[in-house]
């Protein structure tokens, strides 16, 4: 069924007769009035608003949004049950083995992967684009000496639409490319910049013979050398964890991004929505809590101690468990070989023996893979940062920059979607009505 025939409801009274109704459609019955309705199914969905048309206003209460599909998107798939993510029909695992995060980004944004001729292009389009602005740095300059990293990025994102006339044109197709690499090109020097104005240190800024990745380490930890050389093992962890975060379906951030972008601001309005829900626990500060509980944990001999005060709820178990995976979370299987390589190169953390002893325990405990409480992306991303050099504050912003890919996509994808309106969703009221006004002075 196309999809202009979603909404073409069949609306019957009484009682329906066996083999009636139609395999691709959805029957409900309205038991307040005895009436039915025949809902077409496409894409695995009914319109909602078809079914509040059709049975009297009637609407669906979903807290949270995590049964209601917001969006058609052919950018990124999930499948939680196999433990599957693909980007654009590439899985994760062959895009982290054998590409990087700005070819990454082009297939996220354009929908292919890129000829040749093509990603020369990309790598020049941005690679002339990561300076910013003075007034930018002046801008960054004006935060207290200890504001958080996440929030100077935010600013600093938003701001940058009064730097360059043509951001609001979102619905040109050249003025919005613009945008697109703008954005990605000084990213990672807002997120340089707040991290060196963190540790009280002198911007530095971009070269040209740098890569995506080796310009963002030069910015954030050159020093006194003459010639910053990054070292290859670290720059290519960087850009496996960059590509592992880049882009997840419908999250709260990307709906954050597509929510106020649906009102037709310009991208980097958008994209400071996304970069502010990061800034959260629940998100951004996932990895910082499990350090934190490896460090409460102490040691891989105390790991089964640690599991009975989980299991009592005396303790939380961070780093497993996943709102769409229902098994071991593909990325986390990634990262934890990138994590591995780069202690072959650097002195192991030996928060990652107790990180490895929580693993091998869970999975073999009945108690925590029936409620399906598996190693997700955030057992590994913080002991990753760490080994890296990139500490706690950083951990959101670095999340942000590689979420801006996908940002960036969705945003792109939504504007040229003629299904998607401005962001406007119903409420069930539960308060009062029709109350008496007092004058304060008559009230006990």
């Amino acid at each position: 069924m196309s999809a202009g025939k979603i909404g073409q409801v069949e609306k019957r009274s009484g009682k329906r007769a066996d083999g009636l109704a139609s395999r691709s459609t959805l029957t409900v019955i309205d038991n307040r009035t005895g009436e039915w309705f025949e809902l077409p199914i496409d894409d695995g969905a009914i319109r909602s608003s078809e079914l509040g048309r059709q049975a009297g206003g009637l609407a669906l209460y979903d807290p949270g949004l995590s049964s209601t599909a917001v969006c058609r998107s052919a950018i990124t798939h999930i499948d939680g049950e196999a433990g599957i993510l693909q980007h654009r029909g590439y899985r994760i695992e062959a895009l982290c083995e054998r590409s990087n995060f700005l070819e990454l980004a082009y297939l996220l944004i354009n929908g292919e992967l890129p000829a040749a001729g093509q990603y020369e292009s990309w790598l020049h389009e941005i690679g002339t684009r990561n300076f910013v602005h003075e007034n930018v740095k002046g801008f960054i300059e004006g935060f207290r000496y200890d504001a958080p990293p996440i929030a100077m990025v935010a600013a600093s994102v938003g701001a940058l639409s009064s730097f360059y006339t043509d951001a609001d044109q979102v619905y040109d197709d050249e003025a919005r490319e613009l945008q697109v690499v703008r954005l990605l090109a000084k990213l990672p020097t807002l997120a340089a910049f707040s991290y060196r104005h963190l540790q009280g240190l002198p911007y530095v800024h971009p070269e040209d013979h740098l890569s995506y990745t080796g310009n963002l380490l030069s910015m954030m930890f050159r020093m006194s050398e003459l010639r910053y050389t990054p070292d290859p093992v670290v720059e290519r962890a960087l850009d496996v964890l960059l590509m592992l975060h880049a882009d997840h379906e419908q999250n709260a951030s990307t709906t954050a991004v597509r929510a106020v972008g649906s009102t037709h601001v310009n991208p980097y309005a958008a994209v400071a929505a996304g970069v502010t829900a990061l800034s959260g626990p629940m998100r951004g500060g996932a990895a910082q809590g499990v350090l934190t509980m490896l460090r409460g944990i102490g040691s891989p001999s105390h790991v089964p101690e640690f599991l009975a005060r989980v299991k009592s709820a005396h303790e939380r178990l961070l780093g497993f468990g996943h709102w769409v995976y229902k098994t071991y979370d593909p990325r986390g299987r990634v990262l934890r070989r990138q994590l591995e390589q780069l202690y072959e190169h650097r002195r192991p953390d030996p928060l990652f023996a107790i990180a490895d002893e929580l693993e091998q325990q869970v999975l073999d405990d009945e108690y925590f893979t029936s409620r399906r409480l598996y190693p997700n992306l955030d057992l590994y991303s913080g002991l990753t940062y760490e080994a890296l050099g990139i500490g706690p504050p950083m951990f959101p912003v670095m999340f942000a920059l590689a979420r801006s890919a996908g940002w960036i996509a969705q945003w792109v994808e939504m504007v040229r979607d003629p299904e998607q309106t401005t962001f406007r969703p119903l409420q069930l009221y539960t308060g009062a009505l029709d109350r008496e006004y007092v004058d304060v002075r008559e009230r006990g």
